[in-house]
């Protein structure tokens, strides 16, 4: 079983302790999101789980306590842009605290376990491709050497985003000026030695060397892991998205970044009543188990391949 921590809401940066203590555990409540009374409790043993991909914008809240996990295979996904406070609300200063973070996690555990994420990407009056470009130039000159793939993607919106991305006036880029940015982008991934891939997009960009990315990507994970797995794509996530069938631990409403691009989130009062719910030591994320709950044991197994093939040979 492949954990995803998490789509939904970021764990490293808000939650770690409460993580950290399910790991000692070895179990953890994940409420359905589409029925709030059911809820499966889920096996977190090394055993049954092959690998972890965290999600982020600052692990720094969990970085002194890696050690922890030594008994897990795991990367993350360390999502870094050229967004100011008015975008990222809570994200600290990118050039003096976030890149060295990043730097320093890399070198700790490996460039081929921290991907680099600039998205999603959006473009208005202050964020134009030249910003885009200068930002994500500026960066990638900073993690060269510290990551060996960067992953892109462009905003979606949705009914939670649209009213706070109106704001920003964002605006759509002609066809012709799309090419040359998506040019651009690539021409700086080579200058800094790492692939650029992009995250659940119809288009076809591999003209450009870009090609379609798996976030909870099976081949990073087999490498990772050492040996072939047996999991097929996740039938959770849009057609475009090649990720590899994982269970995600996230609670909605409850990041506290402050993104305004956040599908995740309704409004920052949901966000807030669910924080103040948040109880370290409880098996499930920002609450606890009601007596109309039902909790019901999910079957989950290690998806590595235990036999070798005559190809493997």
């Amino acid at each position: 079983m492949i954990l995803s921590v998490s789509r939904r809401t970021d764990i490293p940066n808000y939650y770690s302790e409460w993580f950290f203590n399910r790991i000692k555990e070895g179990f953890l409540f994940v409420r359905n999101p589409m029925n709030f009374h059911q809820i499966s409790e889920i096996n977190i043993h090394p055993e049954v789980i092959d690998c972890i991909v965290f999600w982020t914008k600052n692990p720094l809240p969990m970085m002194g306590r890696l050690d922890e996990l030594k008994e897990y295979n795991y990367y993350f996904q360390f999502t870094l842009t050229g967004y100011g406070n008015d975008v990222e609300k809570n994200i600290p200063n990118k050039k003096t605290e976030m890149i060295p973070i990043f730097q320093k996690l890399s070198s700790k555990i490996g460039k081929e376990k921290v991907i680099w994420r600039y998205d999603p990407i959006f473009f208005s009056d202050r964020y134009t491709v030249a910003y885009h470009l200068k930002a994500f130039t500026n960066i990638a000159e900073a993690l060269k050497g510290y990551t060996d793939q960067c992953v892109i993607s462009f905003v979606d919106i949705y009914s939670k985003n649209k009213k706070n991305m109106e704001k920003l006036l964002f605006r759509d880029l002609s066809d012709g000026e799309f090419r040359n940015f998506i040019k651009e982008l690539s021409e700086i991934a080579i200058d800094n030695d790492f692939k650029l891939s992009s995250c659940a997009e119809e288009m076809d960009l591999i003209e450009y060397g870009i090609v379609h990315n798996c976030c909870i990507d099976k081949e990073r994970i087999e490498k990772i892991v050492g040996c072939k797995l047996k999991g097929s794509k996740d039938k959770n996530q849009r057609k475009e998205c090649g990720c590899v069938e994982s269970i995600d631990i996230g609670t909605y409403n409850t990041c506290k970044n402050g993104c305004v691009y956040c599908y995740a989130n309704d409004s920052e009062k949901s966000v807030e009543t669910n924080f103040f719910k948040y109880d370290p030591t409880s098996p499930i994320l920002c609450g606890c188990v009601e007596a109309e709950d039902k909790v019901n044991l999910r079957n989950v197994t290690s998806l590595k391949e235990t036999q070798l093939s005559i190809f493997d040979r």
